[in-house]
This record gives C-alpha cells, structure tokens and sequence, in this order.
C-alpha cells in the first residue's frame, strides 16, 4: 500500500472581504499517496487555487488539520514550515517566476541556498538537473534569452533542486503552445515513473489524460473523483 504524504482533513479556508466572510474552501478531505499523479481541474473561483496553496504548504486552514508527510502542519512556526516546504516540495508555475538577472544555473541553485547547500554541491546538482532537462547548453543564459519551453523547464528544473518528494504545478502549460505543452507534460510523466508526486492544477480539460486520479472542483468542494 502506498504511504499517504499529503493529507487534508476537513479543511475549510475562509477570506475576510470587507464585512462578508468568502468560503473559497468548504470541508475538504483529500489523501495524496507517494507517486501518485493527480490532476486537479475547476472553473475560475472554484477554490482551486486555495486549495492548491494548502496542500502545498502555502498557506494554513481556518479550520481542520493539513498533514504533510504524517506532520500537522497547522501548528508548526512559519520559519520551520518554511524549510519543510522546502525540502519536501517543488513549485512550478504559470509564468515561471524565473529571476530575470540569474542564469538558467543559477537559478536552479537558488532553493539550495536555503536548504545550506555548498557552492560546489548546488552546482554540481544544478549541472545534472539541467542535463535531465536538456538545457546543460543554456545554462548560462538569462531567461530572457530563453523560449518559453525552455523557461518552463528551467522552473522545472528549480522546482527539482532540493530532490522533493512532491512537485506542485500551477497551470504549467497555460503560457505554452500546444506543442511545447507537451513535452512539458511529457517531463511531468517522466518524472513521476521515476517516484515523483505529481500534483497538477489547471482548467485545460486537454490534460486530464495523463493524470491517475483527478479531483474536480466546484464551490471550494471536491465534487468528482475520477479515474
């Protein structure tokens, strides 16, 4: 049986607006298992991206419990939340959130820094990482000079740095043509035959294929499980 490593527990998320209280997460219960690749799908406020920040570590509930890797997180102090999210999860993201005055190399070594990685190691990791991206010959090249595949597999490749055993992916491809779209995906599919986790956020219906379970959600619920 596969360990559970993320797990929500009637987990609600409540926003103050002015003098109404917003609902964007309602009672959620989701258990995630090591290797599991899971596609989460939902209109536009459906809660998705709240969610997504709560299994990622970004952010607490307003009620219930989020365990990652069998730890409460909920009472944790930020700074050692912090370095758990850093060790035990990866970040993809829409628009890359590359920094723009880094190389491809250096900023695949910048989560590493805050892990207290040495200079000789961040490196000589960074190097492989971009080898297992295919980008070891832009590695010294500014975002900017990089297509938007290549960017994205550079945050791919940061995402990586710390080895985590969770990659959280927030509309990966929602900024790439159909094509580089798919070699994206075809990195994500890689990556989890190798044990990655995979946890996918999107609305683009076109990758619900390559997921093994997906999580649709409506109103801050999950209102279907599939596959």
């Amino acid at each position: 049986m596969k360990q559970t490593i993320i797990k929500l527990d009637n987990v609600h998320k409540d926003y103050k607006m002015g003098d109404s209280i917003v609902q964007a997460v309602e009672g959620i219960d989701l258990e995630i298992k090591k290797g599991d690749f899971i596609v989460i799908i939902g209109p536009s406020g459906s809660g998705k991206s709240t969610m997504m920040n709560m299994v990622g570590a970004l952010d607490l509930a307003t009620k219930g419990d989020i365990f990652l890797d069998g730890q409460n997180i909920e009472h944790l102090e930020e700074s050692k939340l912090a370095q758990i999210r850093g060790r035990k999860i990866g970040f993809v993201f829409q628009t890359f959130n590359l920094i723009p005055t880094l190389t491809a190399l250096e900023n695949i070594t910048l989560p590493m820094i805050f892990q207290g990685v040495d200079r000789d190691e961040r490196i000589k990791r960074a190097e492989k990482i971009l080898e297992n991206v295919r980008l070891s010959h832009r590695k010294n090249h500014l975002p900017n000079e990089l297509s938007g595949g290549e960017r994205q597999r550079v945050a791919i490749g940061r995402a990586l740095a710390n080895d985590p055993e969770v990659i959280l992916a927030d509309e990966p491809t929602g900024n790439l043509d159909t094509k580089t779209g798919a070699e994206i995906m075809k990195l994500f599919k890689d990556l989890n035959k190798k044990g990655k986790t995979i946890i996918l956020v999107t609305h683009d219906i076109n990758l619900l294929n390559h997921a093994q379970k997906i999580l649709k959600i409506q109103d801050g619920r999950i209102v279907k499980h599939g596959k």
